[in-house]
């Protein structure tokens, strides 16, 4: 783990909530010249906490309106099988997130696609064709209370 100083977290708060702040605008804001702030997000780029920059689509404005998790449970539990699978899911544009989790089944894949149609179409010629795969329990959400990508760092 890299330890931040409270000023590294403003910098890493203030990015997540507008990834397109310029250095100036971080700057006045934590207290700092446009010099060290520069040189803070660059370090923070390469230490790997900051991995990217990303834009944050509207789902429903650009046509997908149905949103699906999965709950996915392997034939058999062989390296080789969940290597394939791992391997078979980060290959489907659909498929959004994919957690390997314990409990009543082995994965949990969020899934986001145009309509019903798709969603039968993803489910019938691209993830149930797959070798390891032994069962899939459909989850459609109706409404979202919170959706983020910002993890509050204080």
């Amino acid at each position: 783990m890299i330890i931040l100083d409270f000023i590294d977290k403003q910098i890493v708060n203030l990015l997540q909530q507008n990834s397109k702040a310029n250095i100036k605008e971080i700057a006045l804001k934590i207290g700092l010249t446009q010099t060290p702030t520069y040189e803070r997000i660059k370090r923070l780029e390469k230490s790997g906490i900051i991995q990217k920059y990303i834009a944050v689509l509207d789902k429903e404005k650009v046509g997908l309106n149905v949103e699906v998790f999965c709950q996915v449970t392997l034939l058999v539990h062989s390296k080789e099988l969940i290597t394939k699978f791992e391997n078979a899911i980060n290959k489907i544009d659909e498929v959004i997130e994919c957690f390997h989790v314990a409990g009543n089944y082995d994965y949990l894949l969020k899934v986001i696609v145009k309509d019903m149609k798709s969603y039968q179409l993803f489910l019938k010629n691209k993830l149930s064709v797959l070798d390891s795969v032994g069962n899939v329990q459909s989850t459609f959400v109706m409404s979202s209370t919170k959706e983020t990508t910002i993890l509050k760092l204080t």
